[in-house]
């Protein structure tokens, strides 16, 4: 059964989500603020995470940004305030997706169903083989695991980080223009081409020892993006 975390100080919108979230089978659990919202993400490892932008304590950003330093669990950003800066500073710390009060439960609900229906980590058949990791000399990406590490150390990057490197690593040198790397990371889901530019930005700070002269994920001019590294 999976689980999600409802995190909102209005507590008319969490029992209202709760109840229809509930009834369709998932374990549901509620914060108020910040601080209890991380302390319950980490004690819990909730699978997904409805989180309103304004909180006391801590605010969505702050939560988000630093939930994705020990869980991969989706988040789902609620919002009051439908600028693009907010979308495009929340994309910047790994929120997956956004809704805009007032909601409609039921669009939310689909939206969390949507969610957890993407493969995780180790998803599949039981038969089907674990792909080995991809190795380009310091960097390795291990697909099954979910996890990078470089020199050996462990690199945080959330759910779409990790689905962009490996979409990028899987064809080394091949370019991808940003509407490929939209459709096959974000699929239906538009947000418009510069949130590939946030990502892409985001994997250069964790990835890159100069941001600016990157080896892993290049900028082909005119056309988009390709990774660098080789493997072995």
């Amino acid at each position: 059964m999976p689980t999600v975390l409802v995190v909102d100080d209005e507590r008319p919108i969490v029992e209202l989500v709760e109840q229809y979230l509930a009834r369709e089978g998932y374990a549901v659990l509620t914060a108020a603020d910040g601080p209890t919202a991380l302390a319950l993400a980490r004690a819990a490892a909730p699978d997904l995470i409805v989180l309103d932008l304004m909180l006391p304590g801590l605010d969505g950003i702050e939560v988000c940004r630093r939930l994705h330093t020990f869980s991969d669990a989706y988040v789902i950003m609620l919002t009051a305030r439908a600028e693009e800066v907010d979308k495009l500073v929340g994309l910047a710390v790994g929120a997956d997706d956004y809704v805009t009060k007032p909601f409609s439960p039921r669009e939310l609900v689909a939206r969390v169903k949507a969610m957890l229906r993407r493969p995780r980590a180790g998803a599949g058949p039981a038969a089907a083989p674990a792909p080995p990791p991809r190795r380009f000399g310091e960097l390795v990406i291990d697909e099954a695991r979910h996890e990078v590490t470089r020199r050996g150390q462990p690199v945080p990057l959330t759910a779409r980080e990790f689905a962009l490197l490996l979409a990028l690593a899987s064809y080394p040198g091949r370019v991808f223009t940003r509407a490929q790397l939209l459709e096959r990371v974000w699929g239906n889901e538009y947000y418009g081409d510069h949130v590939v530019d946030v990502h892409v930005g985001n994997l250069r700070k964790k990835l890159e020892d100069d941001p600016a002269r990157p080896r892993y994920v290049e900028t082909v001019r005119g056309v988009g993006y390709r990774f660098g590294g080789r493997a072995g």
